[in-house]
C-alpha cells in the first residue's frame, strides 16, 4: 500500500490532518504545498485537488480534500479510539465539524490574520476586534457544550474535539481572551498540548 501523503504545510488548514495523522501514529509523507506561492496551482498539484487549495491528501487510489472530511475519513479508517461508533454520536462529529467552519472559521482567521500573521503594518485593530466579537456568541455555545463531561462528544476526547480546537487555535494564537468562556479555555488549552499537536505544529 502507498504511503498517505499530506499536501500542506503546518501553518494553514493542514495543520489539523497533520494533527490527527500524529493522533492516529499514521506514516505519512508531508508534502509542502504552500497557499502562499505558486505550488497549489501547478498542474501536478490541480489534478490532486482542483480548487487549488490547501490541505489535501492521497491515500491509495483516494484523492481528498477538505479538512474536515479528511479527519473524518482518516479517523473512521483508522479507528485508535477517536471515532465515535454509533449513527447518532458520529451525526454530532460532523455536526460539530460543519459548526465550526460555519461559525467560527472566518472570524478566527481575522482574529489570527490581524493580531498575528500579517506585518504589523498592515494589521487592521478594527477588524480583529469585529472577529472578537462574533466569536462571542459561538463560543457560549461551545462553553455551555462542554461544560458536562469537558467534551464535545461523550467523556474523552475524539475528532469532534480536534476539529474544533484546530480551528479555535486561530483565536489562541491572535491572543484573544478567553477568560469569559472557562471550560473553552480549558479544554483548547489542554487539546493543543498534546503530543500530537505539538508535532504536527513543530513545536517538538
Amino acid at each position: 500500500m502507498s504511503r498517505l501523503k499530506i499536501y500542506g504545510i503546518p501553518m494553514s488548514r493542514a495543520f489539523r490532518v497533520l494533527w490527527m495523522a500524529n493522533e492516529l501514529g499514521l506514516d505519512y509523507e508531508n508534502v509542502p504545498i504552500h497557499f502562499a506561492d505558486s505550488s497549489s496551482k501547478t498542474p501536478e498539484y490541480l489534478a490532486i485537488n482542483p480548487n487549488g487549495k490547501i490541505p489535501a491528501i492521497e491515500d491509495g487510489g483516494l484523492k481528498l480534500w477538505e479538512s474536515m472530511a479528511i479527519n473524518l475519513y482518516l479517523t473512521k479508517k483508522h479507528d485508535k479510539g477517536l471515532w465515535l461508533n454509533s449513527p447518532e454520536t458520529e451525526a454530532q462529529a460532523t455536526q460539530w465539524s460543519v459548526w465550526v467552519m460555519a461559525e467560527v472559521e472566518k472570524a478566527a482567521l481575522a482574529v489570527l490574520l490581524n493580531r498575528f500573521f500579517l506585518p504589523e503594518g498592515q494589521r487592521d485593530p478594527k477588524v480583529a476586534a469585529d472577529g472578537e466579537r462574533q466569536l462571542q456568541r459561538p463560543l457560549k455555545v461551545l462553553d455551555e457544550a462542554l461544560a458536562n463531561t469537558g467534551y464535545l462528544v461523550g467523556s474523552s476526547f475524539t475528532v469532534a474535539d480536534l476539529n474544533v480546537a484546530s480551528v479555535l487555535s486561530w483565536a489562541k494564537m491572535g491572543h484573544m481572551d478567553l477568560s469569559a468562556y472557562p471550560h473553552v479555555d480549558k479544554w483548547l488549552t489542554e487539546a493543543l498540548r498534546r503530543p500530537a499537536a505539538m508535532k504536527a505544529s513543530g513545536r517538538t
